[in-house]
C-alpha cells in the first residue's frame, strides 16, 4: 500500500514542478499566485486572507509586500485610524493571473489530453475517497 501513497507523492513533485516553471515566466510564485486569487475572488483584507490561506500573519505580510513590490496588487488604507488595509489587484496582476490561468488550463489538457471522461471522472471519485481515508486516519 506505501507504493501507491509514494506513487503519488511522485506525480505531485512532478506536477509540483511543472507550476514553478509557470509561474517563474511571469515573475511569481505559487504562495504568490494563489494569493493573487484569492484577492481577485474579493477576499481583500489580511485578516480574511490569513483565514482562507491558513498563514499565520508574518508570512501572508511577507507575500502581500512582495506582490505590492511586482506590482501585482496596492493597497488603501479604510477605517477611521487608516490602520485596516485592503487589497486590490493591479492591471498587472490581473494579466499575470490571466496567463497563468491560461497556462494552467492547457496544462491540465496536455495532462489529460489521453484520458477518457470517464477515468477523469473515476480519478476525482477516487481521489476524494483517498482524501477521506487520509482524515479519518489523521482525527
Amino acid at each position: 500500500m506505501q507504493a501507491i501513497l509514494d506513487e503519488l507523492q511522485v506525480n505531485a513533485k512532478d506536477y509540483h514542478k511543472q507550476l514553478q516553471q509557470m509561474v517563474k515566466k511571469v515573475n511569481l510564485t505559487i504562495a504568490e499566485w494563489k494569493l493573487l486569487m484569492q484577492v481577485t475572488d474579493g477576499i481583500d483584507t489580511q485578516d480574511k486572507l490569513s483565514q482562507a490561506m491558513e498563514l499565520d500573519n508574518s508570512t501572508l505580510s511577507r507575500q502581500l509586500k512582495s506582490l505590492e513590490q511586482k506590482k501585482a496588487i496596492e493597497h488603501q488604507a479604510k477605517g477611521r485610524d487608516h490602520r485596516q488595509l485592503t487589497y486590490q489587484v493591479t492591471a498587472q496582476g490581473q494579466a499575470q493571473l490571466a496567463t497563468l490561468t491560461t497556462q494552467n488550463e492547457v496544462l491540465e489538457q496536455r495532462i489529460f489530453q489521453m484520458w477518457s471522461d470517464e477515468e477523469q471522472t473515476m480519478l476525482r471519485i477516487l481521489l476524494k475517497r483517498l482524501g477521506k481515508s487520509l482524515s479519518k486516519v489523521v482525527d
